[in-house]
């Protein structure tokens, strides 16, 4: 419960900060969800699953603070989210193979619409950097969703790390929307809450995990 209240306080200051333009303050109190996620999850069962978990939530923590660091640090910041990505499909990987073959052709459309998309609004040099997050995107969600309905996935935590990996996505695109195709003044708010509440979806997965 600690570290609940705590994520939700950091949150709180954040949005704060975002709503009085509160620069500095934005940026210590970013990561402090994710932060709390993690120091939640060392209660966490021991395990592969678990572990690329951690390694994720550290990615995207690099990558929270890369985005919102003075100058324009999108590519490093992206990249730390690539890497976030790459560790939850180990993790999704570790105690699950088989095809799923809807869950393929649902996740191949999903980032299939989104690189179009913003593709068309012309990405320039980021074009291949983008298709590559967007693939990386895919295999991820593809991965999740493989895992629901397994006989041997715990199913909650199973359904917590697909909604967690679908609201992932869509805080992802929604930044890709708003910074390529066309801003929204809702943008800072709605993608910050889908991370975080994917996030932690992602994160509780680890508690229910049966490794």
């Amino acid at each position: 419960m600690r570290w609940l209240i705590l994520a939700l306080c950091g949150a709180a200051l954040f949005i704060y900060a975002r709503v009085a333009d509160l620069e500095l303050l934005g940026l210590l109190t970013k990561g402090i969800p994710v932060i709390a996620l993690l120091l939640w999850l060392q209660q966490a069962p021991a395990g592969i699953y678990s572990r690329w978990i951690r390694i994720g939530l550290l990615c995207s923590l690099a990558g929270d603070i890369l985005l919102d660091w003075p100058g324009d640090l999108f590519v490093f910041g992206l990249g730390a989210f690539l890497l976030a990505h790459l560790a939850y499909l180990r993790a999704y990987f570790s105690d699950c193979k088989r095809p799923a073959w809807p869950a393929l052709i649902i996740a191949l459309m999903v980032a299939g619409s989104m690189f179009s998309i913003l593709a068309s609004a012309g990405l320039g040099p980021l074009m291949i950097p983008v298709l590559c997050y967007a693939t990386a995107i895919g295999a991820m969600l593809w991965r999740a969703l493989a895992r629901v309905n397994h006989p041997k996935i715990n199913r909650k935590g199973a359904w917590l790390a697909a909604v967690g990996a679908v609201l992932f996505v869509l805080s992802d695109s929604m930044i890709g929307i708003d910074r390529f195709v066309a801003p929204f003044a809702a943008a800072p708010y709605a993608i910050i809450l889908s991370y975080w509440l994917g996030q932690w979806a992602i994160g509780a997965s680890a508690q229910q995990n049966f490794r």
